[in-house]
């Protein structure tokens, strides 16, 4: 059975599904744009793009348990003033379960800030037999995802992982190399296995191409988590916070229960990565302005006077508008608390961690993608 992962990287019921696809990629774009004074949208893009063959269940699990540490990371990032929001695409290819005409290859969501959505499609993976292009699928995601134009401004990646020769499939990784530097998008690679197997497998060609980075890992080492004794109190102030969220309209109770359900997926892999998951939700880059009154009375086009009746909650009917104001000013005010007790509890844990962790300590998923994120950012002056 082959070994493979492609990673363009690691962030639905069938109801949430019907939903979400109305919004376009467009309407997604709009509202991950941020300005830093002068006009300019700043983003942080990142496609994943996943193998999902044979013996690829490691690297997978990696994605799920690592995707928040990820997101934790990029929360703090800035370019200039701005603090630039984080756009994420996933694609499996190399499953036998996907269509042979489409070579093996799927885009299981376009570009989302939407945290709780990237975690459900990453949690819906599965694995079986394939055949890996590397060269196709990066050549799809560049045609198919809306990169923009922004090449100051924006930081573009993609991340594809594998453990088979990069150059397979009809579809010439030199030439999606091509495409990537017109679209200014780095691609970067992450060999699963030896590292001078990938450099002869032309992994870290397919990176050199693009100014990308090469990057080794062992898919299926075990993650070590290291307890702390601030995670209890943060999983119990996560509790708190999912009591802050007042859920409206047409999405809102779909919506409510996925969060609740990626807080289980979460909790399912390790209490650490619960943990890092409700840092995530505390942090700016979790946003649910489509489904809860809190945020979405910070968007430029809310307008309390379209709220319909049967949008409300039952809490919220029949009150008057300065009834539900009040009562959303009192929900974010709580939420606000929360957040801030939980960065400040993550800045003590982070502290323990370095403390416990020893030299040479593993390089995992999240490790490799960070280090390469930020080594690129730097480029567009991009600062932690």
């Amino acid at each position: 059975m082959k070994k493979i992962v492609t990673l363009g990287i690691f962030l639905s019921c069938t109801v949430l599904m019907a939903c979400t696809n109305i919004n376009t990629e467009a309407k997604q774009n709009e509202l991950l744009a941020m300005h830093d004074g002068h006009g300019e949208k700043h983003q942080i893009k990142v496609a994943l793009l996943l193998d999902t063959s044979n013996s690829m269940d490691g690297l997978i699990n990696q994605a799920k348990a690592q995707l928040w540490e990820i997101v934790n990371e990029l929360s703090y990032a800035k370019c200039g003033t701005a603090k630039p929001d984080l756009a994420i695409a996933l694609y499996e290819y190399g499953n036998d379960d996907l269509s042979s005409r489409e070579g093996y290859i799927r885009q299981v969501l376009g570009f989302s800030d939407d945290l709780d959505e990237i975690s459900e499609k990453l949690f819906s993976l599965t694995t079986h037999g394939g055949s890996e292009y590397c060269g196709q699928v990066i050549q799809t995601s560049l045609n198919q995802l809306n990169w923009g134009d922004n090449k100051d401004g924006d930081l573009k990646m993609i991340f594809i992982a594998g453990n088979e020769p990069f150059t397979q499939g009809t579809v010439n990784y030199k030439d999606a190399a091509s495409n990537a530097n017109e679209k200014d998008v780095v691609v970067n690679t992450i060999f699963c296995g030896d590292y001078n197997q990938g450099i002869s497998g032309m992994w870290r060609d397919g990176a050199t191409l693009t100014n990308g980075d090469y990057m080794t890992i062992n898919h299926n080492e075990a993650i070590v988590h290291i307890a702390t004794p601030y995670d209890k109190i943060i999983i119990e102030l996560n509790t708190k916070l999912n009591g802050t969220y007042i859920s409206y309209g047409s999405l809102g109770y779909a919506k409510s229960s996925l969060q609740a359900q990626q807080d289980d997926n979460a909790a399912g892999m390790h209490q650490e990565v619960a943990v890092k998951r409700a840092v995530s939700k505390s942090s700016r880059m979790y946003k649910n302005s489509t489904w809860d009154l809190v945020d979405a009375e910070k968007e430029a086009d809310f307008d309390y006077g379209k709220l319909k009746k049967d949008d409300l909650p039952k809490e919220l009917k029949g009150k008057s508008t300065a009834q539900i104001k009040t009562y959303v000013a009192k929900k974010r005010a709580e939420r606000e608390k929360i957040q801030k007790e939980i960065q400040e509890l993550n800045k003590k844990r982070e502290a323990y961690i370095a403390k416990e962790r020893k030299n040479g300590d593993q390089k995992n998923l999240d490790k490799v993608m960070i280090e390469a994120i930020k080594k690129q950012a730097a480029k567009k002056k991009y600062t932690w």
